[in-house]
């Protein structure tokens, strides 16, 4: 559900700060333990702000992981094929916060973290995580926060428990061989980065510790805010490990996973891009790895273009999941000679690809290039968000060394990653270039490797769902915006298209119009719909034609899951999943306008009167709005340029049991032209600071003219 607040509505919550909201979906803060491991099964509960009552169906991403519901609070209402129609409006029975789940890990599985949410018939929940691991899964002890209270563990294991409170400090005791050497890997911040309602996250540190009490090693920040840590234990005997936040504070949704294994770690490879369908020989590096340590490996012929995760047997040993990149550029490898300057840079064709590594404290690589006067360029590193710890800088040089661009952190929707970018520069002249790239912090190390991508930028587009699911019970219906970032001068119309829908939902997909950011998919369930569930797809194609010759443009939406940032504000992260679910009727049956269709001419202005039909009983605040607006800020709108809502003509807050309210459109004196721009009308009822239970109307058709 989508957050559209006015600052008249923000203020309404504010003042009724206890809310009780029948269609409350449930929010997903953690499961406990939090991870299962390959080829097993295992019954994990599920902990919520808001009910999980008679929830029928687990989502899980990936492959390889299913979910059961072996436990509700009252009878189910129906099953995860129901055949009988939906009640009117289902009683909630009060407060199942924590539902056991028995999921199932395949023996092929691929360890990492997953996605997962559930469905029921008051909605279908936000995004909560689960992790696959190698290693038996121990859950901690109810007592285990004091060295002389340490929980006997036995290696190699998955630990898995929580930071619940202020000062809490969880300590396991465990046995090792003399030589021994093993891997710590906590996965504690990177648990809770899609977790909605999750204020502040776990910032978690370990240390070692021998059986008299002495320190012998500690791990803090090194994946995300997660501790790694790799030791070599010289002598037999009893080792705690302690776990806590670094400033002591502590939350009852703090889970973490503490892997600990004698087997390769690898953190990345060198070279880090490959080509599809080719051999490639690849140093693996990390801990535990056997020296002079090769990887001989086909990449698959039917890998695209992008990120892909990776395993390998070392030494009879299964590695953990690593990224590798593919490639559609040439290849070239950094040279052994110094290329550090200007003047000594390794010269390299013009649109290429570039594998290299950071070896040293203070290095700097330099390649240079030749390009034509106007000719337009893209640079792009790709290092930190595929494991390497470089945090790369580029610079841009003439061929006297004069810097003509940086480009630092790479940013879009919201998302920032520490690899570097030059985006769109034009050469000034015909001549010889170079780029340089280092790690902001003068830092290297074997691990440093990366991807230096040097393109002419073309065309393309980028699209992303606002947010990760869809609300709709029987006769309602319910709007999906699309966001779209616009690349390398392309401004064409982009058409939208919806694939995997449940059984009893249209859809009206609108386009993205030349120039604009946004579109939107309005979504309808009919009057006899059953409770259903699925994960959607939504595409967007295009038409580009450079001189002669014409292309078709295409992007796959990104869902965004929609986080609680606090004071009110509102972030966002990149999920797995869009989710449409039916379900039960709630607070809202139905949104109905006094018109489908309106025409504006400069300077008009025309009424549109809105009528929500509440649920018996339902009286909370509704506010009314056709546009994604929190706190001021619009994340949404597919009004046509020039065409804005006249607030002192608007009645937009339904207080009590008031039904009925108006929009006035208005169309400015530059109003742009239109024909039949579909807007949604929606009605929101507060839940939190952030997120709104949103229900909207069948399209408004909006025609503009320049002519009055």
């Amino acid at each position: 559900m989508k957050c559209r607040a006015t600052f008249a509505a923000f203020a309404v919550f504010l003042a009724c700060s206890t809310l009780s909201i029948a269609g409350s979906y449930p929010m997903i803060m953690g499961i406990k333990p939090v991870a299962i491991q390959v080829g097993t099964s295992a019954d994990l509960v599920v902990q919520s702000r808001y009910s999980m009552d008679d929830s029928y169906r687990v989502l899980i991403s990936g492959s390889g992981v299913t979910g059961e519901i072996i436990e509700t609070h009252s009878k189910p209402l129906v099953g995860p094929n129901p055949k009988r129609p939906l009640p009117k409006r289902p009683k909630r029975a009060a407060g199942l916060e924590a539902l056991p789940v028995r999921f199932h890990a395949a023996g092929d599985a691929f360890p990492g973290i997953r996605d997962i949410r559930l469905a029921g018939p008051y909605g279908v929940s936000t995004v909560g995580q689960l992790l696959v691991v190698q290693d038996p899964v121990i859950a901690e002890s109810r007592d285990n926060d004091s060295p002389e209270k340490a929980q006997l563990i036995k290696l190699p294991a998955a630990l898995c428990g929580a930071i619940e409170s202020i000062e809490d400090r969880d300590y396991y005791k465990f046995h090792v061989e003399a030589s021994q050497s093993l891997v710590f890997r906590v996965r504690g911040m990177l648990l809770e980065n899609r977790i909605h309602d999750l204020q502040n996250h776990l910032d978690p540190i370990i240390t070692l510790r021998s059986s008299t009490g002495t320190t012998i090693a500690v791990g803090d920040n090194d994946i995300s805010g997660d501790p790694l840590l790799c030791q070599r234990f010289d002598r037999a005997g009893d080792y705690t490990l302690e776990i806590r936040d670094v400033r002591y504070k502590g939350d009852r949704d703090w889970v973490y996973c503490v892997e600990i294994n004698d087997r390769p770690f690898v953190r990345t490879v060198s070279p880090l891009a490959v080509g599809a369908g080719k051999r490639v020989s690849l140093e693996p590096i990390g801990f535990q790895i056997p020296s002079a340590t090769r990887i001989e490996w086909d990449v698959p012929k039917s890998w695209s273009a992008g990120s892909h995760d990776a395993q390998w047997n070392l030494a009879g040993k299964l590695t953990n999941p690593v990224a590798v990149v593919v490639t559609d550029l040439p290849i070239v490898a950094e040279a052994a000679a110094a290329h550090g300057t200007a003047k000594a840079a390794q010269f390299v064709p013009s649109l290429v690809g570039i594998n290299g590594r950071i070896q040293n404290e203070n290095e700097v690589d330099v390649y240079s290039f030749k390009a034509k006067r106007g000719e337009i360029f893209t640079f792009e590193a790709i290092a930190r968000r595929e494991g390497s710890p470089l945090d790369a800088a580029l610079r841009l040089l003439d061929a006297n060394g004069r810097t003509l661009s940086e480009g630092d952190d790479l940013a879009e929707e919201g998302q920032s990653t520490a690899d570097g970018a030059i985006e769109d520069w034009r050469a000034p002249a015909d001549g010889t270039y170079s780029i340089e790239i280092r790690d902001l912090l003068q830092r290297g190390g074997p691990a440093y490797v990366y991807f230096l991508k040097i393109t002419h930028p073309e065309p393309e587009f980028h699209l992303f769902l606002d947010t990760d699911k869809t609300e709709l019970s029987p006769g309602t219906s319910g709007v999906m915006f699309v966001n779209s970032v616009r690349k390398n001068g392309f401004d064409g119309e982009i058409a939208l298209s919806i694939s995997g829908l449940p059984d009893g939902v249209t859809a009206f997909c609108d386009r993205i119009p030349a120039g604009h950011r946004d579109g939107c998919i309005i979504l309808t369930a009919a009057h006899d719909s059953k409770l259903a569930v699925s994960n959607i797809v939504v595409t967007g194609t295009a038409s580009v034609t450079t001189g002669k010759n014409s292309r078709t443009l295409r992007a796959v939406a990104q869902p965004l899951q929609e986080t609680y940032v606090p004071g009110g504000g509102r972030g966002h992260w990149p999920v797995d999943s869009h989710a449409v679910a039916v379900g039960a009727p709630t607070d809202i049956l139905s949104v109905k306008l006094s018109r489908q269709e309106l025409t504006l001419a400069p300077g008009e202005s025309v009424r549109v009167d809105v009528v929500v039909n509440r649920a018996p009983g339902f009286t909370e605040s509704i506010t009314l709005d056709p546009r994604f607006n929190h706190l001021g800020r619009i994340f949404g709108d597919t009004l046509p340029t020039g065409v804005e809502i006249d607030g002192k003509q608007s009645k937009t807050l339904l207080n009590g049991a008031d039904t009925h309210g108006y929009l006035t459109f208005h169309a400015l004196p530059n109003v742009e032209p239109a024909t039949k721009r579909p807007i949604a009308v929606m009605a929101n009822v507060a839940i939190n600071f952030v997120m709104k239970s949103t229900y909207c109307s069948t399209p408004l058709f909006v025609t503009t003219s320049t002519k009055k």
